[in-house]
């Protein structure tokens, strides 16, 4: 069995039973669970000691999810990120079959498409979003590898994924999108 998808299944196994990951995605290396179990939402928030307030960034693996989990996505906003080469998050608004926890208090959710082989395969194979935050404590710079992922974190998860360790290239988090009062596509990061 090759390491993806040893990595896959292991990190099924822990998913589907309430846990937390640390995970490569199409930017950072990241924290991550199902999206929509509260509890494990919960417990990334803990160990990041993050507050509640501060959103986190959903994953899917196609337009077709983001449609399960956002109430009448904007066309103008889809049709975009169709078109970007880069790992791009959208805000949406209307946030629907999604534990309150993750949903900011106006209703909005950021996600993102991801053009990860290993987190899209994973992703299809749990059949759920999975949340991703970047994998180190609030305020601390974010891990550019594997090996800038502090102990506490790696600590403090239930899997850690073999997949991608030794990576050593620099990494950075996605541009984020959403549409203005204007209707019109605003960078926010």
């Amino acid at each position: 069995m090759d390491l993806i998808t040893y990595s896959i299944e292991q990190s099924l196994k822990i998913l589907r039973n309430g846990g937390i990951i640390l995970y490569p995605t199409d930017t950072i290396w990241g924290i991550g669970c199902d999206a929509t179990d509260a509890a494990a939402i919960q417990r990334i928030y803990q160990l990041k000691k993050r507050e509640e307030k501060k959103s986190m960034i959903i994953l899917v693996d196609s337009k077709t999810m983001i449609k399960e989990y956002v109430s009448h996505p904007s066309e103008k906003i889809l049709s975009f990120l169709s078109q970007q080469k880069q790992p791009t998050t959208a805000v949406f608004e209307k946030a629907i079959n999604l534990p309150e926890i993750i949903i900011n208090q106006d209703r909005t959710i950021a996600i993102r498409i991801t053009t990860d082989k290993f987190c899209r395969s994973l992703i299809q194979q749990l059949e759920k979003p999975l949340i991703s935050t970047s994998a180190n404590i609030s305020g601390e710079p974010y891990p550019q590898s594997f090996s800038e992922v502090s102990e506490q974190i790696k600590k403090g998860v239930d899997y850690i994924v073999q997949h991608r360790q030794d990576d050593r290239s620099s990494a950075k988090p996605s541009s984020i999108i959403k549409l203005n009062v204007n209707n019109e596509i605003e960078v926010i990061r």
